[in-house]
């Protein structure tokens, strides 16, 4: 009966690889774990809940803490410039780690890595809540960034350890889905923790989460990475991994199609206070608005996703997701352009991008971690390294030029989005020998 199950597990997984279009010489290297079907008994939204708790933590530790500035500043005399640190630390140490997670997965198995991530997560929370002055609030900030990412790079290559295609899209889903409520809760939760208990009690709440999503995962995580699939962890061994990646155009298409249309919602998020405040003259208390349409849109997409696999071809429902974020790009552009902006219609444009957006990044990223199969830890490392050093560039260069326009916002929009369109195209076209045309 086990024979029977893995001879159809293989099948299934060679059918679905079809649909995605890989090369030949990729779909031998896409097997799964050779016990795939034994290591998960429980619903696949199970997994897919836990994972996405592991991607939270990022998330949670940036959002939560952001209103409680005033009372930190209060405790401990930080100056602006010292509570700018404390989130520049956790940013950096976290886009740093982001090159190491994979590697490290694929060396040692994913579930250690995790493990070890999310045990100096909630020892950082401790010291961040513990701290008693500024430096040592921003040294812990550091640490936290440098765990954070574990979850949220490794959870991708264990999704796709242990799924075929089109199951593995379905859990994908399943997990944006879930994610998208945290930046919605995380404020609330922050805010309120900072007004009745006060500002260390984030930090506990942030430990807390962390001991228990280390006890949960020790419980229930199983190991999906296969003993012959492990890859020695040396310097010459690393560099030639990386090397191998960035020099793949498919690797980088594919890299910029599910990375830099991101940024085309998130230059809203970033320029929030500009657009929402200035702009659409909404009072602080009204901000939520924006943020509850965008994560619908995002959630819906995500929902949406999860029920497609088997009923269209992947490559059809990318299409799909492109041709929503370009044509409300479009109209977005246009509208402003042609009117003053107002509140009764400047926001569903971005609610509809998000939708499509997440019509794609679940697709675009599966076909990502299967460029080299064998080593999908260090794809979703690079992965989040170039999504991190976009949203940097965005948040730091291109946010500040735009933010007081909303035409500008627009055009921006619409231009980021057309990076990840004329990736996905040139991958699709074989434009550069990289794939053959769907």
């Amino acid at each position: 009966m086990a024979q029977h199950r893995t001879a159809a597990g293989r099948m299934a997984t060679s059918c679905a690889i079809c649909l995605f279009g890989y090369p030949r010489r990729a779909t031998l290297g896409s097997r799964l774990n050779p016990n795939a079907a034994q290591l998960w008994s429980a619903p696949r939204w199970a997994l897919a809940l836990l994972l996405a708790c592991l991607s939270m933590l990022g998330p949670f530790s940036i959002d939560t803490y952001l209103p409680a500035f005033t009372g930190i500043a209060g405790t401990l005399a930080a100056s602006p410039l010292q509570l700018q640190q404390t989130l520049s630390a956790y940013l950096f140490g976290f886009a740093f780690m982001n090159l190491f997670h994979g590697a490290l997965a694929d060396s040692f198995g994913r579930r250690p890595v995790i493990l070890g991530g999310v045990l100096l997560f909630t020892a950082a929370s401790v010291g961040c809540a513990l701290a008693a002055t500024p430096a040592q609030l921003i040294a812990c900030r550091a640490l936290q960034g440098l765990a954070a990412g574990a979850g949220t790079v490794v959870s991708r290559a264990v999704v796709r350890d242990m799924f075929p295609p089109e199951d593995a899209q379905r859990v994908m889903s399943q997990v944006t889905l879930f994610f998208g409520v945290a930046p919605a809760i995380a404020p609330l939760i922050g805010g309120a923790l900072f007004v009745h208990a006060g500002w260390q009690s984030i930090f506990w709440f942030l430990a807390a989460i962390g001991a228990l999503l280390w006890l949960a995962n020790f419980r229930l995580l199983p190991e999906t990475l296969h003993a012959d699939g492990r890859q020695p962890f040396n310097l010459r061994n690393l560099l030639r991994g990386y090397a191998s990646l960035l020099g793949k155009p498919r690797f980088i298409l594919l890299a910029l199609a599910s990375g830099v249309p991101f940024n085309g919602m998130f230059l809203y998020v970033l320029s929030a206070p500009a657009f929402l405040g200035e702009l659409l003259q909404l009072a602080p208390t009204q901000f939520y608005w924006f943020f509850v349409i965008n994560i619908a849109g995002i959630m819906g997409g995500a929902w949406v996703s999860g029920r497609l696999p088997g009923r269209i071809e992947p490559r059809r429902q990318v299409r799909w997701g492109y041709a929503i974020m370009a044509g409300i790009s479009l109209v977005n552009v246009a509208a402003n352009a042609l009117f003053d902006a107002h509140v009764a219609w400047a926001l569903w444009p971005i609610a509809i991008y998000s939708f499509g957006w997440a019509l794609v990044t679940p697709v675009v990223t599966l076909l990502l971690l299967d460029v080299v199969p064998q080593r999908r830890g260090m794809a979703a490392s690079l992965q989040a390294v170039i999504a991190s050093v976009t949203n940097g560039a965005v948040a730091g260069a291109l946010s500040p030029l735009v933010m007081h326009s909303t035409l500008a916002l627009a055009i921006a929009s619409a231009g980021l989005m057309s990076i990840g369109l004329a990736a996905w195209v040139a991958l699709s076209s074989g434009a550069l020998g990289v794939v053959k045309k769907p």
